[in-house]
């Protein structure tokens, strides 16, 4: 490989492992300031669509037995009507087994895969998908696809479980009162007292 190429897909790979900072970073912020749990996750997905450069990012998250569609990157159609369970399709899937899945063409051929007519994401190449999962529980599936064939890296499969469970904690913590954050132990849960005293 010549100096110069060597040089740039380095450049090339500084720049991306920056971008990947920041949206950790911005993502983290979001968890620690009061912010409407919709307009933060909206903000998230947006952000991993930017980041990865795809067509479009969804968040499913569970309700009693099923996953529901709650927040898209780039268009709010289908959120708060589709519905499926965790036997049905590839996010199905995901949610049942606990684990990452990355399809790079022809994700609407897979045994899997199961269309919903609301979305136009069925007809895309490429699916990336991983769980939601907070305190060890799974709570939803990240999804993120492309239009086009696209060839999934391992930082880009890295960085969206890390995401995933990055949401899971973000969505513990909007359940916590913010009143109450001040009257919590701190010192003593993590030094082995209760749990659950407050003032």
């Amino acid at each position: 490989m010549k100096p110069v190429s060597k040089a740039r897909e380095l450049e090339h790979r500084l720049e991306r492992l920056t971008s990947e900072l920041h949206l950790l970073q911005r993502i983290s912020r979001m968890m620690v300031r009061e912010i409407p749990l919709p307009d933060a996750i909206r903000g998230i997905l947006t952000g991993v669509s930017e980041l990865l450069s795809a067509d479009s990012c969804l968040l499913y998250l569970m309700d009693e037995n099923e996953l529901v569609l709650c927040a898209a990157s780039h268009s709010s159609r289908g959120v708060g009507t589709v519905r499926l369970k965790m036997s049905e399709g590839l996010t199905g899937w995901v949610a049942r087994e606990r684990r990452l899945l990355s399809i790079s063409r022809e994700a609407y051929r897979d045994p899997r895969f199961k269309a919903f007519s609301d979305l136009p994401e069925d007809t895309y190449e490429a699916f990336l998908s991983a769980p939601v999962v907070a305190r060890n529980r799974l709570v939803g599936v990240l999804n993120v696809q492309h239009r086009q064939a696209h060839a999934h890296s391992g930082e880009e499969m890295e960085l969206l479980t890390t995401i995933g469970e990055q949401i899971g904690c973000l969505l513990l913590l909007s359940q916590v009162e913010p009143n109450s954050v001040p009257r919590i132990h701190h010192a003593e849960l993590v030094l082995g007292g209760s749990a659950s005293r407050t003032e």
